[in-house]
């Protein structure tokens, strides 16, 4: 009877220490997982039409508090909640965008997920932001090409040299631990060396050494100032028997920056298209038909053109940029004809 009476104690005795460690954990809490993410992006059935929305306002409120974000270019939005906010709580998301339909999201907080749920908002657009029917077209869109230039380093070879040098020594004299000495340390020797400078702007590449006259078979050269190449190499030679001479040449290279022209194609889907450039693109222009007219648009800092507005982005691999264009109204794809890559030479 007394045991029973033990284990019951015991038992309430630690309901309460729960309890009390629970009231405790929820005075003090600061939940992590009270930062909600995702991204906004264009509600389309179409998955290809679903464009990232940048600008968009975010606003998160729970009780008599509020905060605000607002999306990247990517879409991106993060919002940390101030407070405490317990699991099973909802939080109001609001959406707002010039062009889109007012939207609101309920987020559940959850002690697990909510940290690592994405919450996509899919923002419909208002009516005025709807492509438009084919007939009211005004101007025709075709041809869309993405003009830019990268800069490169071009190596030309612009000539050769060739010098040569003797080491005097006199064959067959014993060293006697007077340095230098032939490799067995049996005979005299001499050291000989040459110097060439390839000139401002320029470097050697594939240089080499050897001995062309002489006792070649009693010589040595040492060509570790060869190997790096550069604007000027070095090259020493050993000889411990008669009077040697040594041949050493190598292309002469310049560096210059060119700028290559390229050329790409964007995608296109609805009334948009996007397209990506390296980082080291430079004076990125769009060229397209507008009417049937030949109009080249660089893109400037604010990317408004006259028939499309664009944004920017790195792109996730940090590689290139991505663009996101859409047409203005008074512009449209006239057919899938419009849209086909031409053919390449």
């Amino acid at each position: 009877m007394a045991s029973r009476r033990t284990v019951a104690w015991i038992a309430v005795a630690a309901g309460a220490a729960a309890a009390v460690l629970l009231i405790i954990m929820v005075r003090h809490w600061r939940p992590h997982w009270s930062v909600i993410q995702g991204a906004v992006i264009r509600s389309e059935s179409d998955p290809r039409k679903r464009q990232p929305i940048a600008g968009a306002e975010v606003t998160a409120s729970y009780g008599s508090s509020s905060v605000s974000a607002e999306s990247d270019t990517s879409g991106f939005f993060r919002i940390a909640i101030p407070g405490t906010v317990l699991p099973g709580q909802t939080v109001e998301l609001t959406f707002q965008h010039p062009g889109y339909n007012f939207l609101e999201l309920p987020v559940t907080i959850r002690i697990r997920s909510s940290l690592r749920e994405l919450i996509v908002a899919a923002m419909s657009p208002t009516a005025g932001n709807l492509p438009e029917n084919e007939s009211s077209k005004e101007t025709v869109v075709s041809n869309i090409r993405v003009r830019y230039t990268v800069n490169s380093d071009h190596q030309e070879n612009v000539g050769s040299e060739a010098k040569t040098f003797e080491v005097v020594n006199q064959g067959n004299l014993p060293c006697r631990r007077q340095s230098p000495c032939s490799p067995n340390g049996l005979w005299k020797a001499s050291r000989g060396s040459i110097q060439i400078d390839a000139g401002t702007g320029n470097e050697f590449r594939d240089a080499r050494a050897t001995c062309i006259a002489g006792p070649c078979p009693f010589t040595r050269i040492d060509a570790s100032g060869l190997a790096q190449g550069g604007r000027v190499i070095t090259v020493t030679a050993l000889d411990w028997s008669d009077t040697a001479t040594f041949l050493v040449q190598a292309e002469v290279f310049r560096t210059s920056i060119i700028s290559e022209v390229r050329i790409s194609y964007p995608v296109v889907f609805g009334g948009g298209f996007s397209f990506t450039v390296p980082p080291t693109a430079e004076g990125t222009s769009l060229m397209a038909e507008l009417g049937g007219i030949e109009v080249v648009s660089p893109l400037g800092p604010d990317l408004d053109l006259s028939w499309a507005t664009c944004a920017v982005r790195k792109g996730i691999s940090a590689i290139n940029f991505a663009y996101q264009c859409e047409l203005k109204q008074g512009y449209g794809f006239s057919s899938p004809a419009d849209l086909k890559v031409p053919d390449r030479p």
